[in-house]
């Protein structure tokens, strides 16, 4: 089996004004879609971040690529790396294997009829449930509104487009994106206001849902290790986890140490 095409397809998603520990999202968000076409006519998929620099190093990564055999990922590695490891940063590098190696994980599944997972040492689980992604966000559409809304816009559609920025516009939303795709627990993207402020939204939360919804919080690794502690106090027993409060493997084991419950990064 060989490759024989590869297509690269840069796309936009129109996004509304979230907040994070980085700032506000654009109004849209950028990824790159490739797809691999073997001689066999099997085709496989894989998507990363977008950007006119990692566009144009997947357009350049065709002439290694093209008659690789998609089941020798090292070897597709290595070519690339002797040809384009000087020219390209270790973000571009990242994402270019990146959207390759799933896309040849993709055609060897297909190739073999056996799911990706049993290819990587077998599934654990059946299922695995999505969580509802909760951002604080100024009032808009995103998209080519911008911070406009769309007054005919109706259930999810026009509760995406209202304000998130205190404790009940992060319920509000939670409430609405439950009630459109059935989410059982629930993500606040923090690491955006003062840490009592996030900390009241997660609170406001679970008198919302209740006990049996799973909650986490993640801080976006912005916090020091001290608000970390002193913040994570008054979620423990509320949390599932708490996700990267701080930066750092050393760090992170420090406010475990000092919390009782579970930690993410």
């Amino acid at each position: 089996m060989k490759i024989t095409d590869l297509h690269v397809t840069p796309i936009a998603i129109s996004d509304p004004p979230l907040l994070n520990a980085g700032g506000l999202h654009a109004p849209y968000a950028l990824r790159t879609v490739v797809e691999i076409v073997t001689d066999d006519k099997l085709y496989g998929l894989g998507e990363v971040p977008g950007s006119v620099t990692t566009t144009a190093a997947l357009e350049a990564a065709r002439e290694i690529v093209i008659g690789q055999d998609p089941f020798q990922l090292n070897a597709i590695r290595l070519g690339l790396a002797e040809r384009f490891g000087a020219s390209w940063d270790h973000r571009t590098t990242m994402q270019v294997n990146s959207a390759l190696e799933v896309a040849c994980y993709d055609v060897m599944g297909k190739a073999t009829g056996r799911p990706v997972c049993d290819l990587l040492g077998g599934r654990v689980r059946e299922r695995v449930d999505f969580a509802a992604y909760l951002f604080y966000k100024y009032e808009g559409a995103g998209g080519a509104l911008g911070f406009g809304t769309d007054p005919a816009a109706t259930g999810w559609a026009a509760a995406r487009q209202a304000a998130a920025l205190d404790p009940a516009g992060v319920v509000a939303q939670a409430q609405a994106m439950c009630d459109e795709y059935g989410f059982k627990s629930l993500k606040l993207k923090g690491g955006v206001f003062e840490p009592a402020e996030e900390v009241q939204a997660i609170l406001a939360l679970r008198e919302a849902f209740g006990p049996d919804v799973p909650l986490r919080h993640d801080p976006n690794a912005v916090w020091s290790v001290e608000t970390a502690i002193r913040y994570g106090k008054p979620m423990e027993g509320v949390l599932e986890y708490y996700e990267d409060p701080v930066r750092g493997q050393e760090n992170m084991a420090a406010v475990r140490a000092a919390l009782s419950m579970p930690m993410a990064t």
